[in-house]
């Protein structure tokens, strides 16, 4: 299985990228954020254990996150692989991932990120604001949190991928194709 987190500041391209990656190596799509609107919508026993930290002002735990990694893994027997989009985000996410894997005798083949410079992000993310709906693209302030909450959470968890030799930053910045290729490089060398 070729299991590969993809990771990147808002705005660094992540969903164009992961389109592709998925269509030429057939992996499977993982996003917490997928994984709960599914689980809250469908009323599933861990998405009713989410609501109850949600309603009650707290963080998902990340116990309850992992099972819905878990799930998602034991409901796609046929794969040859997935890619995890903006998860894990800290450390223990990380850990618990690695051992998640370790069960089911697979591994996190290696971290690939998208290195954008922090102005370019703003514009790119306003650029989306104007077609994309979401707020958060539009707002600068929520733009410029969006951008220090990754920076403050995500550096861990690269220097954690980085010590097990699964690290590979990829320039963000040019034609989609040019980066495609870059990242398939990667890819190809697991």
């Amino acid at each position: 299985m070729l299991n590969i987190v993809l990771f990147g500041p808002p705005g660094a391209g992540k969903g164009t990228q992961s389109e592709k990656i998925i269509a030429k190596y057939n992996l499977t799509h993982l996003s917490t954020g997928d994984l709960f609107r599914k689980h809250l919508g469908e009323g599933t026993e861990l998405g009713k254990l989410a609501r109850k930290y949600m309603d009650e002002g707290k963080l998902v735990p990340d116990e309850v996150v992992i099972d819905m990694v878990d799930d998602k893994i034991a409901n796609t027997p046929e794969t040859n692989g997935f890619i995890f989009d903006g998860f894990p985000r800290t450390v223990a996410q990380a850990e618990a991932l690695d051992r998640l894997m370790q069960r089911k005798a697979t591994k996190i083949a290696g971290m690939i990120a998208l290195d954008v410079a922090e102005e370019v992000l703003k514009e790119r993310i306003r650029e989306r604001g104007k077609t994309s709906g979401r707020v958060d693209d539009q707002d600068e302030n929520k733009i410029e949190t969006r951008i220090k909450v990754y920076l403050a959470e995500t550096l861990p968890v690269a220097s954690y991928y980085e010590k097990q030799g699964k690290f590979a930053k990829i320039n963000g910045v040019g034609s989609i194709d040019g980066i495609f290729e870059e990242i398939s490089n990667v890819i190809d060398s697991y």
